[in-house]
């Protein structure tokens, strides 16, 4: 008797006691570790975690488990790239512009100063080039990356000192990190580079004397307000400031078609959620730290002027020694163009008008 014929005839147990059913084999539980450079007290970038984490666990059904550790309970927040790199935690949340320090191309795939809008960045992640250059680049460090999330555009940061043209900044010490450290030091400044959850302290000490984060949400929480009042925008080194998963290649590799799918639209998940936190919580954290005694100031437009400047001659210089960092900003920067004249009919003339409405 044919397979066909048993099927049909003899039934399900039939086709089991002749032993002519397919093997059927329990997918085996995957446990991973992430480690994060946020700490926990920061729910809209440590959460960005939490949230991938969860989003992995309910679409394996249990079978996929990520636990997610804060900044110093596995490795120090600058230490995931290497603990990543040698396959002693699976993967890593962090922001890849902290280890620029290692090559410059890192900064590109998280912000670079006057570079892409949080979603100018999504668009050359994903329909772009971006997702494609960068996964290029971080082959060389045995990793992937998954987007994980944007804060959107950034402000300047808080001074201790106001800041009334280019001039001041000589000799401040200022919490700034990547390329932006790079082009404040040409205008003077001493780049310090302090991970978050240790800012508070070197304000507060006099260690130094302004330092960016992010915005006015994770700002509030972290309390800058009551050691340096003086609160200046626009962060023009984070248009936008993209968050990464970076998961070691060999635990990619491992992965079944299905569980590096769920990876991938849990990734999307938390990539969307991020900016949706801080685009509501933004302007209601803002008044209260108005409230507080936060004075909102713009950067003097000679600053401004010399930063462009500046930035401009660093790109030139750093695309002239460095390829990965040629090729991966030239395709950036070129999308740029192209989104800014869009940006320029569309978004930034609608913006414009919006906000001189009474509303």
């Amino acid at each position: 008797m044919d397979r066909r014929s048993l099927i049909k005839h003899a039934g399900i147990a039939g086709v089991l006691a002749a032993g002519a059913a397919p093997a059927v084999h329990a997918q085996a539980a995957i446990r991973w570790r992430m480690a994060s450079s946020f700490p926990k007290s920061l729910d809209t970038l440590f959460g960005g975690a939490e949230t991938f984490a969860k989003a992995v666990r309910t679409m394996s059904g249990g079978k996929f488990e990520i636990s997610t550790h804060a900044a110093g309970e596995l490795m120090p927040a600058f230490g995931v790239v290497d603990g990543v790199q040698q396959g002693s935690i699976e993967m890593a949340q962090t922001a890849p512009y902290y280890f620029f320090g290692k090559d410059e191309a890192f900064a590109l795939g998280t912000a670079v100063p006057f570079g892409l809008n949080s979603r100018q960045m999504s668009a050359w992640m994903y329909e772009g080039n971006g997702l494609k250059l960068m996964r290029e680049f971080y082959a060389k460090y045995s990793f992937i990356n998954l987007p994980g999330g944007n804060t959107g555009a950034q402000m300047g940061g808080w001074f201790r000192k106001e800041i009334r043209s280019q001039a001041d900044l000589k000799g401040m010490k200022f919490r700034i990190a990547g390329f932006a450290g790079k082009i404040m030091e040409r205008m003077g400044v001493v780049p310090q580079n302090i991970p978050g959850g240790e800012i508070y302290t070197a304000l507060e000490k006099g260690t130094i004397d302004a330092a960016e984060w992010v915005g006015p949400y994770d700002d509030l929480k972290l309390g800058f307000v009551k050691v340096a009042p003086n609160y200046y925008y626009p962060g023009f080194w984070e248009g936008s400031a993209q968050i990464d998963f970076f998961i070691n290649q060999k635990a990619w590799d491992s992965l079944s078609a299905e569980n590096k799918a769920i990876l991938e639209a849990a990734a999307a998940q938390s990539h969307m959620d991020m900016q949706a936190k801080y685009d509501a919580r933004n302007p209601v954290a803002l008044k209260q730290l108005v409230s507080q005694g936060a004075k909102l100031r713009a950067f003097p437009q000679d600053m401004m002027n010399a930063a462009w400047k500046n930035a401009q001659a660093i790109y030139d210089e750093t695309s002239a020694k460095n390829e990965s960092f040629k090729k991966i900003y030239a395709d950036m920067a070129k999308f740029r163009a192209d989104q800014n004249l869009w940006f320029r009919f569309t978004e930034a003339t609608f913006d414009r008008f919006m906000q001189t409405q009474k509303l």
